[in-house]
């Protein structure tokens, strides 16, 4: 049976971020400062229900007259540029509405297919390494021909709802929807629930425009800190300050990239913001965000200059490796582990956290590069394809592969490294088989995660694998030349000999044992001189 090796892919210098996002907490606020922006948070929610109300009954009838239409009837109610905010925000939504209807079609389709497949085998048939067998019983087999109608009636459904432009989409997201039938395992009551309902359906986000004072007319944030917002038409009697505008108690300072955000501030260039708050900690949170000028990409072999570190990236770790030019590992074996349990927000620090780890040892070693797998679950997370393998399917389901990239791609823009995606095939496979044992001593045992780190800093690099390739018996004497496929193939001398090493050969003498030997003087000169030196004569002992 002949084995198919797929094709490697290219490996890829990943883009830089196209975005920048600061957050800083609004601190000191009065009661009523937070009276206000509850009010206005929730008119301006409001009516950007009943927009997306609209926007989705028009489905793909939808055109620039309607969107105006739109956006005059939000005018007269709020702003203009209130109204621009909402109508732009409508519309993401429903475009990620329909990129989440266009995957659950392609994967309910991917479901089916897998069913009929393993329902056409015949019954207990093994499978093999790449392919499912047939199901183990019958009672198995009836249930999943009875789930395959059930599926290809959702399937239906959903293309016709694709065809036609209809959206299933809940302001405040479903998860929240969901969690009000089952408040007591979650430890929620009513009341609690209720708040973070409202908090997320209110709306307080405003897009800058260039041009304008300080970047941005209707969420405005001065140099020193000081925010103010233009109130809504219905609300302006709540205004303290001119033209109908609510200044804040509290005033902001971001830490992170603050000198970069006070530049654009003072040019007037736009900045978007957004106010939210945390119902569970009691705390409004002010969010600062504008577009960054794409990172130029540079060339593969200038990113590899001075090495790279491969990472495997596992369920609870990162595996790392540092390789210098050649494709030789250096030191050891680094490990940067990270906790996936809990909440969204801990996972998400915990990841933060790894990176960081891995960013400051890759500064600190001077590589300028680090390789990762381009990975992708997408395909692999089916219920049909893993159905009896729950704690495999829950493993590679846990993975941030797409947050975790996102993530080192933006931290280490700012730090001048460069990400290199490689394909993941067969790292693991073959790191373990040509780098396990040979990297494993007494005082340290590599790793199958290890072994592949190691692989996929030697596929960024353009070397092969596998250590090195063994010549024939009759050409493995320097008189043929010595031959691997460790070097280039335009490197110079890569089939002459190898270079003569000045010294001994052996272990149990010095380097420097020949030019001690050398100077060094003999025990019958210094044992004469002893003699004369003590006024003994030699010859009298052998009369």
């Amino acid at each position: 049976m002949v084995r198919v090796v797929r094709k490697v892919a290219t490996p890829f210098v990943v883009p830089g971020p196209s975005g920048v996002a600061l957050r800083d907490r609004l601190k000191g606020l009065t009661p009523g400062d937070e009276q206000v922006l509850q009010e206005v948070g929730a008119h301006l929610g409001s009516l950007a229900s009943k927009d997306l109300k609209k926007r989705c009954h028009e489905a793909l009838e939808h055109t620039a007259d309607s969107w105006a239409r739109r956006k005059r009837g939000l005018t007269a109610v709020s702003t203009s540029r209130w109204a621009g905010s909402n109508t732009k925000a409508t519309h993401d939504q429903w475009a990620l509405a329909r990129r989440g209807q266009a995957a659950h079609v392609a994967s309910l389709e991917a479901g089916i297919r897998m069913i009929r497949y393993r329902l056409s085998l015949p019954l207990a048939e093994n499978g093999t390494k790449r392919t499912l067998g047939g199901y183990r019983s019958e009672r198995e087999w009836f249930q999943k021909a009875r789930r395959v109608h059930v599926l290809e009636n959702r399937l239906d459904r959903n293309r016709a709802d694709q065809q036609a432009g209809r959206v299933q989409v809940v302001r405040g997201g479903k998860h929240l929807l969901r969690m009000r039938h089952h408040l007591g395992e979650v430890d929620l009551t009513e009341a609690v629930w209720r708040q973070q309902w409202e908090a997320e359906r209110w709306f307080l986000q405003a897009d800058g425009e260039s041009g304008k004072l300080f970047g941005n007319e209707t969420i405005r944030v001065t140099p020193d800190g000081e925010v103010s917002l233009k109130l809504p038409i219905p609300l302006t009697e709540l205004a303290n300050a001119p033209h109908g505008r609510y200044v804040l108690a509290s005033k902001v300072k971001f830490a992170h990239r603050g000198q970069q955000w006070a530049d654009r501030v003072a040019a007037n260039r736009a900045v978007a913001y957004r106010i939210h708050l945390d119902v569970e900690r009691g705390r409004w949170y002010l969010t600062a965000s504008w577009q960054i000028p794409a990172t130029p990409n540079i060339p593969l072999e200038a990113a590899l200059a001075h090495g790279v570190i491969g990472v495997d990236t596992n369920a609870d770790h990162l595996a790392a490796w540092r390789l210098d030019e050649h494709g030789n590992p250096i030191g050891g074996p680094r490990r940067f582990s990270y906790d996936l349990s809990g909440s969204s927000d801990h996972r998400d620090a915990q990841v933060r956290h790894a990176l960081t780890r891995l960013l400051n040892w890759a500064k600190t070693c001077g590589v300028k590069a680090i390789a990762i797998e381009d990975l992708d679950f997408a395909a692999e997370k089916t219920r049909e394809k893993h159905g009896r393998k729950r704690r495999f399917r829950q493993l590679i389901s846990g993975m941030p592969t797409a947050k975790l990239r996102a993530r080192l791609t933006s931290m280490a823009d700012v730090t001048g490294i460069t990400i290199i995606a490689v394909d993941p095939a067969y790292t693991s496979k073959w790191g373990g088989q040509y780098w396990q044992e040979p990297t494993t001593s007494n005082t340290r045992k590599t790793t199958r995660h290890d072994a592949a780190s190691i692989a996929i800093g030697r596929r960024a690099q353009g070397h092969p694998i596998r250590r090195r390739t063994a010549p024939p018996r009759a050409y493995r004497s320097d008189t043929h030349g010595h031959r691997t496929v460790q070097a280039r193939s335009e490197a110079l001398g890569r089939e002459g000999p190898r270079p003569h090493v000045p010294g001994p050969r052996t272990r149990s003498v010095l380097p420097d044992a020949a030019s001690t030997r050398a100077t060094r003087t003999s025990r019958t000169v210094r044992d004469v001189r002893s003699e004369q030196e003590s006024g003994q004569d030699s010859l009298l002992s052998t009369g």
